[in-house]
């Protein structure tokens, strides 16, 4: 049995979810998400909480239920709080910022790099070294975070470019450091 597939999700204020035949509706306040639901799995709602039961007991449905439990609270927690990646860049000379739409970046390359926003996701530039991605979609705020990590995946050995700022970067010693006098 899926332990996380059992767990009922709570709907908050302000939430509606709608469902309609396979696919399940979220609205609130930041945006409105759909997912389509397994043909062996069944979504039940009673009042304010929502349940993701199987139609049968094989070891597919078994793990969908519990994927696609956690795909609908993700969807409930995203309309109504959103998501956030927070990006660090790190280098000499490197610098971010907005620029309408647009995230321009001067990543030592000879030209300034320019990533535009993609609609449902928001790119903010506090400082010259941080990108916070904005969303309601959990899965589009890390697939754009990730796209824009990897315009400048960071070195190991100076640790220049572009990480998450939860990331651990070991930093390889340089070639002083392996010599032996």
């Amino acid at each position: 049995m899926s332990r996380i597939g059992k767990k009922p999700i709570q709907i908050p204020a302000g939430v509606t979810v709608e469902i309609n035949g396979n696919v399940v509706t979220v609205k609130g306040a930041k945006a409105t998400l759909s997912q389509q639901i397994s043909n062996n799995l069944e979504v039940k709602l009673e009042g304010d909480v929502l349940h993701v039961l199987r139609k049968d007991e094989t070891t597919d449905s078994n793990a969908k239920q519990g994927l696609y439990r956690q795909l609908i609270n993700n969807m409930v927690v995203g309309v109504k709080d959103g998501y956030t990646k927070t990006l660090i860049v790190k280098g000499v000379g490197f610098r971010v910022n907005k620029q309408g739409n647009k995230l321009v970046m001067n990543l030592g390359l000879s030209h300034p790099v320019e990533f535009a926003e993609v609609p449902g996701i928001t790119l903010e530039a506090p400082d010259i070294n941080t990108i916070l991605v904005k969303g309601a979609d959990k899965e589009l705020v890390g697939e754009v975070a990730a796209k824009i990590r990897d315009i400048k995946k960071c070195d190991h050995y100076h640790g220049y470019g572009i990480r998450y700022s939860d990331e651990v970067l070991v930093l390889k010693p340089g070639k002083a450091a392996g010599k032996k006098k």
